[in-house]
């Protein structure tokens, strides 16, 4: 059970970075709080990765690779669990 629950608190991360993702492309709500409190659950995943992986011209792969092993782990999580 407690399995199956951290399989899906990954998967809500992950689309919490593709909501970020999305939001990034409206400067004018930078400043919401709802967009603030977006940026402080992701940030501490995103930023390590950001520094791992570099920017390729204005392009951000970070949320990308970021969603794709959160959802991967998610999925082995929950093959184990049954």
């Amino acid at each position: 059970m407690a399995l199956l629950f951290i399989s899906y608190l990954l998967q809500l991360l992950g689309f919490l970075i593709i909501a970020r993702s999305l939001l990034s492309w409206f400067p004018d709500i930078q400043g919401n709080m709802l967009v603030q409190i977006l940026r402080q659950v992701t940030d501490p995943i995103l930023l390590p990765l950001q520094r791992i992986v570099p920017r390729v011209g204005m392009f951000d792969f970070s949320p990308m690779i970021a969603v794709i092993v959160l959802f991967f782990l998610a999925e082995l999580i929950r093959s184990r669990a049954g």
